[in-house]
C-alpha cells in the first residue's frame, strides 16, 4: 500500500478571490455539432422526481458579482481557519507557509473583519455561506511573522492564545484582547448579531463547520496539535463546539468533521485509537448518541473534502495537465462517486478496496442509513483538474449533476490549478446561467436512464416556469447523437441548445432543434461537449 496521504496539490490557504485569467491555446473540435456519429438512446421519466439541493453550486471564496455571479454557496475554510483569532484577525499558516503568526487574512484591527465581509458579500448577494469555527484549542496571539513559530521560546503560551467552546459568561460587542482567551460562542453571538436576518431568506443563510481537515493536524499545525487526532478527541471536540454554536444560533446548521480525503473518513489518517473501525461510521454513531444527551442534534451535515485519487496517464487528474490519457481520466472520474461498475485507476480502487469500485456518494449514504439517519452530506472542497480546458468543463458539469441526482446537500470547489478556471465556470454556467440572463437547471430532478456513461451523460430537470431543462455530456473526441425519449405524458415541440465546445469557454445559443413525430428529440451532441438544452412545448 503506498503512503496514504492524498494531500492535495498546492498551498491550502484561504480561498477570499477569483484567480485571474490566463490564456491557453486550445485545439479546434474534431466536428462541428451538425454531425450525428453513434446514437445513444435515454428516456426521461418526467412521473420519477427527486429534489436537487440549492447548495451543491458552491465554491470557495466567491467574487458573487462576478464569475461566480449564479452560484449558490461560499465557503471561508481551508488550512489558514484553524488558528484564525476573530478577536484581532490574526492566523497562522500552519505548514503551508513557515508555521507562521501574521496578517495575511486581512481585517485589520476590526474584530471578526476576516469574516464579516465574505458573508456581508454573500448575503447580501442571496447567497448562502458556510464559516469556519476553530475547535483545536488554540488562535494565533499575534501578526508578528517572522516565520515559524517555534524560535519563540515557550511559543505555544506566547505566540497562541487558548481557544475555547464557550465563555460562560455574559457576551461582550467587543472583545476583551486581555483576558487571555478566545471564545467561539462568543464569536457566533458577534456574527449573528452582525446579521440578524440571516436564514430568513431559505437560501441566504449562514452555516457552521468544525474546523478543516483534522486528520492532518499533525502535518499541517505541529505546533498546535503535534500528535494524532484520535477518534474519540475528535468527536468529542465536534460535539461541545458544536453544542456552543447551537446555543447560540440554534437554527443554524453544523458541519463536520471535515475530512481530507478517502484516510481521513476511512481511518482518521490511521488514528492511535483506530482499533480496526471504520471513522465515518465511528463519528455518526458519536454524533448520535450526543444528540440524545444533548436533546438537540449537534450535526447537520457530514463534511467530507474529495480530490480525486484518479489517474490518467500516470498522473493524478486534478493536476491541469491535458495529454490525452490525463483527459480520459479526467473524463471518466466524476463516475467513482456512484458508478458500481466503474474502477478507476488509482491507489483506492487497486490496494484498498481490491480493484472494486468507489462508488463515494452510495457508499457514505449506507454508513449515514446505518449510523445517523436522516444525517446531510456535504463536499465542500474538491477539484477535478483541468480549470482552463474543455475536459475540467465537461467533468465539472458531470460532477454537479451527479451531486443533484446523488442528493448531496452542498458542495464547494476549491480551484487547485494552476491555469485559469473558465472552462469550470463555463460547467457551473450550464446549471445556473445558461443563456446569459440567468436561466437555470430545474430545482426538481428527474429520472433518466440509457446511454452509455462512458461515452456520455444526461441530467434532466423541471424549471420553475415547468420546462424540462436537460445537461447533455459527450465525453467522446467524436460526434454522438442523443435520441431523448420521455416517459410520463410530458410532450414539447422544440429545443434550444446552449452548447460548450472546445472552441471557447462559454455557452453559444444553436439554432432550435423540432421534436420527432413520435416526440422524441434527436440531439446531434460535437466532440467534447456540454450542453443545456431547454424543451419548449
Amino acid at each position: 500500500m503506498p503512503a496514504l496521504m492524498e494531500k492535495p496539490l498546492g498551498l491550502r490557504r484561504i480561498f477570499l478571490g477569483v484567480l485571474a485569467s490566463v490564456c491557453l491555446v486550445l485545439p479546434a473540435s474534431s466536428a462541428q455539432s451538425g454531425e450525428a456519429g453513434e446514437t445513444l438512446k435515454f428516456e426521461i421519466d418526467t412521473a420519477k422526481t427527486f429534489p436537487i439541493s440549492p447548495f451543491i453550486y458552491g465554491i470557495n471564496g466567491g467574487d458573487w458579482k462576478g464569475k461566480c455571479k449564479g452560484l449558490t454557496l461560499g465557503r471561508c475554510g481551508g488550512n489558514r481557519m484553524t488558528a484564525y483569532n476573530w478577536e484581532n484577525n490574526a492566523s497562522n499558516a500552519g505548514s503551508d507557509w513557515q508555521h507562521q503568526n501574521d496578517a495575511f487574512l486581512g481585517g485589520g484591527e476590526i474584530p471578526g473583519e476576516v469574516m464579516r465581509k465574505p458573508v456581508a458579500e454573500a448575503l447580501g448577494a442571496g447567497v448562502s455561506i458556510l464559516v469556519t469555527i476553530p475547535i483545536i484549542g488554540h488562535v494565533a496571539a499575534d501578526k508578528k511573522g517572522g516565520g515559524d513559530v517555534n524560535q519563540t521560546p515557550d511559543y505555544i503560551h506566547k505566540r497562541f492564545v487558548e481557544s475555547v467552546a464557550r465563555k460562560g459568561a455574559p457576551f461582550a460587542d467587543k472583545p476583551d484582547l486581555n483576558d487571555g482567551k478566545v471564545y467561539q460562542d462568543e464569536f457566533v453571538n458577534w456574527l449573528e448579531k452582525q446579521f440578524p436576518n440571516a436564514r430568513k431568506d431559505p437560501k441566504a443563510q449562514i452555516f457552521y463547520c468544525m474546523d478543516n481537515e483534522p486528520d492532518l493536524w499533525q502535518g499541517t499545525h505541529a505546533r498546535i496539535h503535534p500528535k494524532k487526532v484520535e477518534y474519540d478527541e475528535l468527536a468529542k471536540l465536534n460535539a461541545e463546539y458544536a453544542d456552543a454554536v447551537k446555543s447560540v444560533a440554534p437554527k443554524a446548521l453544523v458541519f463536520g468533521p471535515v475530512n481530507y480525503g478517502w484516510m481521513g473518513f476511512a481511518t482518521l489518517q490511521d488514528a492511535p485509537d483506530r482499533k480496526n473501525r471504520d471513522f465515518l461510521e465511528f463519528f455518526l454513531a458519536e454524533m448520535k448518541a450526543a444528540e440524545a444527551k444533548a436533546g438537540k442534534r449537534l450535526l447537520d451535515v457530514l463534511d467530507i473534502h474529495w480530490y480525486p485519487e484518479a489517474q490518467g496517464g500516470g498522473k493524478r487528474i486534478c493536476e491541469d495537465d491535458t495529454n490525452p490519457g490525463i483527459v480520459a481520466g479526467r473524463l471518466q472520474a466524476p463516475r467513482s462517486l456512484w458508478d458500481d461498475t466503474y474502477v478507476e485507476e488509482s491507489w483506492i480502487a487497486k490496494d484498498v478496496l481490491g480493484k472494486k469500485a468507489i462508488r463515494l456518494l452510495p457508499r457514505i449514504r449506507e454508513k449515514v442509513e446505518k449510523n445517523y439517519p436522516g444525517t446531510k452530506v456535504a463536499i465542500t472542497e474538491y477539484y477535478y483538474g483541468g480549470g482552463a480546458h474543455i475536459s475540467g468543463g465537461i467533468a465539472q458539469a458531470d460532477v454537479l449533476g451527479v451531486f443533484g441526482r446523488e442528493g448531496l446537500f452542498a458542495a464547494c470547489l476549491w480551484h487547485l490549478g494552476k491555469t485559469d478556471a473558465r472552462f469550470i465556470y463555463a460547467g457551473y454556467a450550464l446549471y445556473r446561467n445558461y443563456d446569459g440572463q440567468g436561466g437555470q437547471f430545474g430545482d426538481t430532478g428527474l429520472g433518466v436512464t440509457g446511454g452509455d456513461a462512458a461515452k456520455a451523460m444526461l441530467f434532466a430537470s423541471v424549471d420553475e416556469k415547468k420546462r424540462l431543462v436537460l445537461v447533455a455530456l459527450n465525453k467522446t473526441d467524436k460526434p454522438l447523437t442523443a435520441e431523448i425519449h420521455l416517459k410520463g405524458g410530458a410532450k414539447f415541440a422544440k429545443a434550444k441548445p446552449f452548447v460548450l465546445t472546445d472552441a471557447k469557454a462559454e455557452l453559444v445559443a444553436g439554432a432550435e432543434l423540432s421534436a420527432k413525430p413520435d416526440g422524441s428529440l434527436d440531439y446531434p451532441m460535437p466532440p467534447y461537449s456540454a450542453t443545456t438544452l431547454v424543451l419548449i412545448p
